[in-house]
């Protein structure tokens, strides 16, 4: 099998593995415990906290652990709302946002509250100048996403920051498909919060990252216990949370020299296909994109027609975000960035990772350019 799907989830490492592992079987104990079997856990936990906490320039009291990105993002957007539920409220988010964004203010929207989608250009590049018009005396959160999850464009966060210093206006980053692959400050881009996912950089499924920045009130998820801050109650998932620490700074280590890997494999994979489809088109910003993340547009042919031939081979690419799949409407990415319904269609996301070799994307191309012949050919 060839796995060029990282965007919607990644193998764990082998390291982040072999930590978390003695926390589900020989150190299992709670870490609210107060003997040595749950001091352990929260220690582990506590190491976690501060992994993560350096790799993205925060401080360890900053850093909250939730169940995912998804849950983070909701977390923020409906804490704002329940933070200035009693004065009138606006906020900003663009129009390719993943749908953790888009459906918690299209929730809030039917509550009254007031959302400015901002528009991308053909590259998927948010304009710093329009945030700046859409602002209003009322305005209270702009939620710009770090990276795209289906074309990879790197978003304009530090200059957004900038725009908003010394507003009073909150400013979220969901940075799910950045962390781990780009450098990330948080001081440097200016953010209030900052969310991640441990599974998108190598960790365990089933844990998520909340940055908030000091001084910052938010409403508490979950009530019970004094977990995280008494900001989120419940056993914390010690193996996942150990799994991200440890994922997160391998991820820093290896990033220089994996991200001009992985940029070399998606240069090489759209020459390749387009010496044998000249047609073919790259969606989003060619310079502004993440080193692993490719997204393509075949005239002509369906992509999930595509992607289930490539699924034949053993090859695995998508055609949109893993959390919209199955759903038979186009990719509101592509559409916010001009292309037809048709066109829409027509595309698929390969995404490598830490684990793809040289060997597998030549194979890719071949196995995509087959794949598209055969397609055209029972047309």
């Amino acid at each position: 099998m060839i796995y060029a799907d990282n965007a919607a989830t990644t193998r764990i490492s082998d390291t982040a593995f072999a930590k978390m592992l003695p926390f589900l079987r020989e150190q299992y104990g709670n870490a609210s415990s107060q003997y040595s079997l749950g001091v352990k856990a929260k220690k582990a936990v506590e190491h976690a906290r501060h992994q993560v906490a350096i790799a993205i320039g925060a401080d360890a009291s900053e850093i909250t652990f939730t169940s995912s990105g998804s849950e983070a993002n909701s977390w923020v957007i409906r804490g704002i709302a329940e933070k200035f539920h009693n004065k009138p409220i606006h906020v900003i988010t663009s129009s390719i946002e993943h749908h953790s964004v888009l459906n918690a203010f299209l929730t809030l929207e039917r509550s009254g509250v007031e959302v400015t989608y901002i528009p991308v250009g053909k590259n998927g590049l948010v304009e710093v100048a329009d945030i700046k018009a859409a602002i209003k005396p009322h305005t209270r959160l702009v939620s710009i996403m770090f990276a795209n999850n289906e074309i990879g464009t790197i978003q304009p966060i530090a200059e957004v920051g900038q725009l908003l210093k010394g507003k009073d206006i909150l400013f979220h980053t969901d940075a799910v498909q950045a962390v781990g692959y780009i450098p990330v400050d948080v001081s440097r881009l200016g953010v209030d919060f900052l969310t991640a996912s441990a599974h998108k950089f190598y960790g365990a499924k089933g844990t998520g990252i909340l940055y908030k920045r000091s001084g910052i009130e938010l409403v508490p998820l979950v009530f019970g216990g004094k977990q995280e801050h008494g900001l989120r109650a419940g056993t914390e998932n010690v193996a996942g949370i150990v799994s991200a620490g440890c994922a997160i700074e391998e991820s820093i280590e290896l990033m220089a020299n994996e991200a001009k890997r992985l940029r070399k494999m998606v240069e090489d994979t759209i020459e390749g296909i387009k010496e044998k489809i000249p047609s073919v088109r790259v969606n989003g910003d060619v310079f502004h994109r993440l080193p692993g993340t490719v997204n393509l547009c075949f005239n002509g042919i369906s992509g999930e027609s595509l992607m289930h031939l490539l699924d034949l081979k053993g090859i695995c690419v998508s055609t949109s975000s893993a959390c919209t799949a199955g759903r038979d409407n186009p990719s509101h990415v592509l559409l916010a960035l001009g292309l037809s319904e048709q066109e829409a269609r027509s595309a698929i996301r390969i995404s490598y990772g830490r684990y793809n070799t040289t060997a597998e994307v030549e194979k890719v191309i071949i196995e995509i350019c087959n794949a598209y012949l055969k397609i055209l050919g029972n047309c």
